[in-house]
């Protein structure tokens, strides 16, 4: 390997897990009412290893990341820079319809308050 891509290589290592990658397998792990030892006896990693993971102070291998993500019930996508707000969005919506539980929505209604078709009907 030249120098160059020697230099371009490791310049693009991290010093940490960005925050919100930490955040949300924190967040994962907590949702499924597991502490880190619990997460532990899944993966087969020690318990000061997943803190340091979580706090930014050892970023995990490539595969041990994957495990880590797959065994919290989620998946790591490749998103075009440029659609990644899209899926940002998508993900937030999602997240919020969850914590709204048993609140329903019209599908169609482009406003909350708008009534269907339905409840007019029955107006009448």
């Amino acid at each position: 390997m030249d120098n160059d891509t020697a230099q371009d290589i490791k310049s693009l290592r991290l010093n940490g897990l960005p925050a919100d990658m930490r955040l949300a397998l924190k967040e994962a792990r907590q949702k499924r009412g597991w502490t880190q030892r619990d997460l532990v006896s899944r993966v087969g990693l020690t318990q000061r290893h997943i803190s340091g993971i979580e706090s930014g102070k050892i970023v995990p291998r490539y595969d041990t990341l994957l495990e880590l993500i797959r065994i919290l019930d989620h998946d790591l996508l490749m998103v075009p820079r440029d659609l990644v707000p899209v899926v940002q969005s998508l993900i937030r919506d999602h997240l919020k319809d969850q914590s709204s539980e048993g609140e329903e929505r019209s599908l169609y209604a482009d406003n909350p308050g708008e009534q269907t078709n339905e409840e007019r009907h029955h107006e009448v």
